[in-house]
């Protein structure tokens, strides 16, 4: 549980019986639950995290013998209302500290359902914060059982080995830390400290495009995407490296509309990237020799619209961009941290939408309410690499959605992606 590499869904779901890391849920509507039944929700993801870390299925029946066998999916109304945010939201606001999951809806054999999965808590374990109807009680530990039962730590064994755990994880974050300190590379940060570095230089890079490339029109939206490996070496690769990698990815896709080999000539090294600030075109990427990516322009927006099909060609050819890169930079194995992230789209619209897509009676176009998206995905390259399509496609969605696109609305996505990836490597 502790991994967030792809999980075989199926093999989840059609288990068939409830365990310490497993619980079946029928099919319902978020929206439609009662607060007690949503306690319920909260009182699992409290008990598994502080567990063994499991997974909740949504949209799996029990049978006359009361076994989970009834594989009904969900409805497009009842995935829909599983939204990862309100959810989260709700259930963690329970929870103390907050819980680490997330909200998978994965279609399996023509079928969506909706699946929590839960991580074991990483430093101390999660009391619930307060209580609610008779199925959540106020400063409890919850703890998940052989039996499936999800219920409070009442023996002292129990409590012992929330405690112990705790305590283990504590000299863990110690001993991280005096190994960096004593043993690794002057220039390494621990790893729970890299994101914040790896931050932190997103955010320089982010500054000094903004600065040089700031457009007139203040409604453009900025797209930033950016990837990084899980440890944070300020010296890992050379300038010379870095280059000769691009160099060699960009053979392998003669037809990238990403990053180009005229891109690749006009680039040039500062002091610690590899650097591409186009004179034309408010765009920019760079990449780091920490090993990180960085790419941010303004070119996503039209007529104060950002065009659908230009998003999925973008982020069709970035999946491919990126899995070569680290591939060649030797991070086949490695967990990679992928982030898109659209600013000052607020009232924008999503346009360009083809016609298979589109409904008939659709009047305006889709329109993001929210100032700004955010969509983070871990996967390591070889992943990414292997199922290319269906990553950019989760991206794509994710994105989508907080323009309210649909999740039905995207009927041609994968042959869309695919003739914009095609076979050529």
């Amino acid at each position: 549980m502790t991994e967030k590499i792809p999980v075989d869904w199926k093999s989840i779901i059609c288990r068939g019986v409830e365990s310490e890391e497993l619980d079946y849920k029928a099919a319902v509507n978020w929206h439609k639950l009662s607060r007690p039944a949503r306690a319920k929700f909260v009182r699992h993801c409290l008990a598994m995290a502080n567990t063994r870390g499991g997974y909740i299925v949504v949209g799996v029946g029990e049978d006359s013998a009361g076994q989970p066998s009834l594989y009904t999916g969900l409805t497009n109304e009842q995935a829909k209302s599983f939204d990862p945010t309100i959810i989260g939201n709700f259930i963690n606001k329970y929870a103390d500290p907050e819980i680490d999951f997330t909200l998978e809806r994965p279609e399996v054999d023509g079928k969506i359902y909706a699946i929590f999965v839960i991580r074991r808590f990483s430093d101390i374990p999660h009391v619930c914060g307060y209580g609610l109807e008779n199925e959540l009680v106020q400063g409890t530990f919850y703890i998940r059982t052989a039996d499936a039962a999800s219920r409070p730590a009442y023996r002292a064994s129990e409590i012992h080995g929330i405690i112990q755990r705790a305590l283990r994880n504590q000299r863990e974050i110690l001993g991280r830390m005096i190994r960096g300190v004593l043993y690794e590379n002057r220039d390494g940060a621990p790893a729970s400290g890299a994101q914040s570095h790896f931050a932190e230089d997103r955010e320089h890079s982010k500054t000094f495009f903004v600065r040089r490339k700031h457009p007139e029109d203040t409604s453009d939206v900025l797209l930033e995407i950016a990837a990084n490996p899980p440890e944070y070496i300020a010296e890992k690769f050379s300038l010379s490296e870095i280059k000769l990698a691009v160099s060699n990815v960009l053979a392998l896709l003669p037809e990238n509309y990403f990053i180009t080999e005229d891109e690749m000539t006009d680039s040039y090294f500062s002091n610690m990237a590899l650097r591409f600030l186009s004179e034309k075109e408010p765009e920019m990427w760079q990449i780091f020799k920490t090993g990180m990516f960085h790419y941010v322009n303004y070119r996503i927006t039209r007529n104060h619209a950002v065009g659908y099909q230009t998003l999925v060609r973008l982020l069709a050819e970035t999946v491919n961009f990126i899995s070569l890169l680290y591939a060649e930079l030797g991070y086949d194995d490695a967990l990679l941290d992928i982030r898109v992230r659209l600013d000052n789209v607020e009232n924008i619209a999503l346009s360009d939408i083809p016609a298979a897509v589109k409904q008939p009676e659709q009047k305006p176009d889709y329109v993001c309410r929210i100032p700004e998206v955010k969509i983070t995905l871990q996967r390591t390259a070889a992943d990414l690499a292997s199922g290319r399509a269906e990553h950019t496609a989760r991206i794509v969605k994710e994105v989508c959605e907080r323009f309210n696109l649909p999740d039905g609305r995207h009927q041609n996505l994968l042959k869309l992606i695919n003739g914009y990836q095609g076979e050529r490597y």
